[in-house]
């Protein structure tokens, strides 16, 4: 499993171990998300692996059954580029898989991804499924639409905005189309696909229940928190100004990228497999809003 301490990948794993798939969770900080790992659990096991690194790659690979590649990038920084990750790391995960004789591949990118994109974010994740598919032409490839949960960045933002203004300012018009799906069930899909008998290779598009406008989606997390603020349309133009200068910041709350995804809509096809296919029922962004304001109190 790389990328198995990120937001989707620290769930991918506890959803795989109650499966009772055993683990290796390769990381370049062993341990720093999985404390079940260790002598005391050997089927959840840290391992050190650099994704960059071939050889570092092959020995993580060495003796598994399947790899999940669920690595991800948004801000770009000196030797860590949409490039070297989504497309150079990628393709290096899926050449030694095969070499190695692994015999399951999921590719996790997102919905969306375009090879063909303006946007380099949007590109490179698109050139990453090609180049995945180059080298291991049976992958599983994985696009979710944008994900939530009780300690994401995309539902916890918008509460806390929406907690402090009276007047928010919207993308654009409002009129982007987004179909967010909760982040726990997007780790179980990946499980099943791992276990499930069927290994022709496969692209799964995971949205939520209900897709929104972005205006619509604002409207429906704030009536859950009792606001009703006054939802003002602003240019993308001055939005990528303002994330432009946010990136000179060591945390910039607000990246380029995330201005160029919201430019275009992220819904599933109905043309593709998605959660139906696998027999989950996706939870509703209410649902899980409700459950985390009660156990906030």
């Amino acid at each position: 499993m790389f990328g198995g301490t990120g937001f989707l990948g620290n769930r991918i794993v506890r959803h795989l171990r109650n499966r009772e798939f055993s683990v290796r969770i390769a990381s370049r900080h062993p341990d720093g998300g999985h404390s079940q790992s260790g002598p005391e659990n050997p089927q959840l096991q840290s391992v050190e692996a650099d994704i960059h690194d071939e050889q570092s790659v092959a020995d993580a690979l060495a003796g598994a059954y399947g790899v999940i590649n669920a690595v991800s990038l948004y801000r770009e920084r000196g030797l860590e580029t949409f490039h070297s990750v989504h497309v150079g790391s990628a393709q290096r995960v899926a050449a030694q898989a095969r070499r190695a004789g692994v015999e399951r591949l999921v590719h996790v990118s997102g919905i969306g991804a375009d090879a063909a994109s303006p946007s380099c974010y949007i590109r490179k994740r698109g050139e990453g499924e090609r180049a995945v598919r180059a080298e291991f032409a049976a992958a599983f490839i994985v696009r979710p639409a944008v994900m939530f949960g009780p300690d994401d960045a995309f539902l916890n933002t918008i509460l806390k905005l929406l907690r402090w203004l009276p007047i928010y300012p919207m993308f654009g018009r409002g009129r982007t189309r987004l179909q967010p799906a909760y982040v726990e069930d997007v780790a179980e899909a990946v499980a099943r696909i791992m276990e499930r008998a069927e290994s022709y290779p496969t692209v799964f598009e995971f949205g939520g229940p209900t897709p929104y406008s972005y205006e619509q989606l604002l409207r429906a997390i704030a009536h859950q928190v009792g606001r009703a603020p006054l939802l003002i349309p602003m240019p993308f133009a001055i939005w990528q100004a303002l994330a432009w200068a946010s990136e000179i910041l060591p945390r910039s709350p607000l990246t380029r990228n995330q201005v160029e995804l919201m430019r275009i809509d992220s819904v599933s096809s109905p043309d593709m497999p998605g959660f139906a296919e696998l027999g989950i029922s996706p939870h509703s962004i209410e649902e899980i809003l409700q459950r985390m304001l009660s156990n906030r109190g």
